[in-house]
């Protein structure tokens, strides 16, 4: 049984093409900021390649995750940022490599002027609620 409740489409707003309207659960708020494509060395990968970005951008983020103790199934919202719309569909590609797509994560998709270098062409954020496990009583107490 999952954390977390997605409710895909709230009573009067239409269903949304691959994401959640809403999500929600108890836990351990987790904070990702936005990835961009670049490898563990910091040198840009796949200039000029949103599906190459992309990828690399989603490894990033599963690398942020695990460091935080949470996985993708723990992702209540993920934030593209991309330098022009028809990028989407690799956005959404390499995404549906990490999340269950029955169950998708709530999503915004914002076209900007630029990124923080001009190679860039996709950034992504995200933010999870991690499960707080219970804790037991010290033996003998």
């Amino acid at each position: 049984m999952s954390h977390l409740t997605h409710v895909a489409a709230p009573e009067g707003v239409p269903a949304g093409r691959g994401y959640s309207h809403v999500v929600w659960g108890e836990g351990r708020f987790v904070a990702v900021s936005g990835q961009i494509a670049v490898d563990e060395r910091g040198g840009i990968v796949g200039p000029d390649d949103p599906e190459a970005q992309a990828r690399q951008v989603f490894a990033n983020l599963d690398r942020c995750l695990a460091a935080a103790g949470a996985g993708w199934g723990d992702v209540v919202k993920l934030t593209f940022f991309v330098t022009d719309t028809a990028f989407l569909p690799a956005v959404r590609e390499a995404r549906d490599a990490y999340v269950d797509t029955s169950r998708p994560p709530a999503s915004s998709a914002v076209q900007v002027a630029a990124l923080i270098r001009p190679e860039l062409l996709v950034e992504v954020e995200a933010f999870a609620i991690v499960p707080v496990l219970p804790t037991t009583a010290a033996a003998g107490s």
